[in-house]
Order: structure tokens, then C-alpha cells, then sequence
């Protein structure tokens, strides 16, 4: 059975370049172009999994309204926000509203199908329940089937993205992984002020639950590992 996935984004070109190249993928598309016709249809129906960007029409906020429209509807819906807008702020205020991950439309169509594919599959190990090997490090617990992360017992909300940066660096503790590895193992290419981005966010991420968290470790020049216990 074909995926139903929704895009809302305004401008058409867009918003049909990436309809289509979805459809290559075999998944089925509904595209919108504003805010209030896409809460009409999803008031209807739900889609198994939504891509919104920030700026819709006059709304240059309007992704972030329709993302907490839609987690009213829906706590499990995965959500995307992709968009050129990339600052800290705009991340971490969509993330706040419930977004699973935030993508820059830099990066190319086959790493947000990858974004895609792994939401799709934490939806099906989460509706399945089925058992699955966990990663332990200390106080960290990573789920990978679920990609999910706990420190302390308690869940971590940590995005797609983050969750594979935080698993590529607990899987070898005491290593430096280098800017380029975690690309790697997140799927993901970017420049290196935004895996600094990133690697900022989740350690405020962790100091939320433990203020005195420090097993991420920057070695200035080299990358980031994770410190044995």
C-alpha cells in the first residue's frame, strides 16, 4: 500500500518538484499551498506524514501555525519542516512545536527521502511494538528501532537528525568522529557550522534533563566523541 504523504509549501514550482520526485519514490502525494486548505483536508483525513515550510503566502510564520494545528489533530503525525530558513531560532521554535526534524532545501532530494524513509519506519516500530535491541552507554539508552534516545530514564526529544549524530558517537566511545563520519552516519551532508548547530541543540537537549551533563565532548579541530563511562 502506497504511503500518503502531504507537502505544504506556496510556491508551486516547489512545491510540484518535490510531488513529483516523491511519486518516483512510489509514495502518494497531496500538495497544498496554504495553511487553511491543508487543515481543511487533514481535518478529513489525515497523511501519514507532512513536509510544511516556514513562510506560507503572506504568513511568514505559517508553517510554524499549521505544525501546531496539526499536533492538535495528531501527537504521532511525523512532521518536516523544510525550508531556506536555517537559524537556531527558527530550528528550535519548530522543534518546540512538535516538529520531528527541520531540513535546509539545500541539501538534495535523496537525503530528505532518506528523512522520509526513517520517520516512516520509527511510525511502524512504534504501531508494532515489536522487540528490538537497545544501544547502553551509562546513563544513555538508544532504541534504534524507534530512534529513540533516554538519558536517565527519561525520553530525550531529540530529531531524526540528532538522534543519529548522538548514535554514530555512543557507538564507538572515547573515538573522535570526525564532521564528515557523522554526515555519514546521519545521511546527511551539510557544512560544518551546522553539525556545530546541531551538536549545540542536543546538548541543550540533555542539560534539560541533567544540568550536569557532559559526555559529548568537542575536540576542537577534530570532531566530537562520546566519553566512556
Amino acid at each position: 500500500m502506497q504511503r500518503h504523504i502531504a507537502i505544504i509549501e506556496d510556491e508551486a514550482a516547489i512545491r510540484n518538484n518535490y510531488m513529483d520526485a516523491l511519486n518516483r519514490y512510489g509514495y502518494r502525494v497531496s500538495g497544498y499551498a496554504d495553511r487553511a486548505s491543508a487543515m481543511d483536508a487533514f481535518r478529513r483525513h489525515l497523511p501519514e506524514l507532512v513536509i510544511i515550510d516556514v513562510g506560507l503566502g503572506d504568513e511568514v510564520e505559517g508553517g510554524f501555525e499549521l505544525c501546531r494545528e496539526l499536533r492538535a489533530l495528531s501527537r504521532t503525525i511525523p512532521i518536516i519542516f523544510l525550508t531556506a530558513r536555517d537559524s537556531d531560532l527558527d530550528v528550535i521554535s519548530g522543534l518546540r512545536l512538535g516538529a520531528d526534524d527541520y531540513l535546509s532545501k539545500e541539501i538534495s532530494m535523496n537525503h530528505i527521502i532518506a528523512r522520509v524513509v526513517a520517520l516512516l519506519r520509527r511510525v511502524e516500530a512504534l504501531s508494532s511494538g515489536a522487540e528490538e535491541s537497545e544501544l547502553l552507554r551509562g546513563e544513555l539508552r538508544l532504541r534504534p528501532a524507534r530512534m529513540e534516545a533516554a538519558w536517565q530514564s527519561e525520553v530525550v526529544p531529540l530529531t531524526v537528525t540528532e538522534y543519529w549524530l548522538i548514535h554514530s558517537l555512543a557507538r564507538y566511545p572515547g573515538h573522535v568522529r570526525s564532521r564528515e563520519q557523522l554526515m555519514d552516519d546521519a545521511n546527511v551532508f551539510v557544512d560544518a557550522q551546522t553539525i556545530t548547530s546541531h551538536i549545540k541543540r542536543i546538548r541543550r537537549k540533555f542539560q534539560a534533563i541533567d544540568a550536569d551533563f557532559a559526555q559529548m565532548e568537542t575536540v576542537y579541530g577534530a570532531g566530537y566523541r562520546w566519553l566512556p563511562v
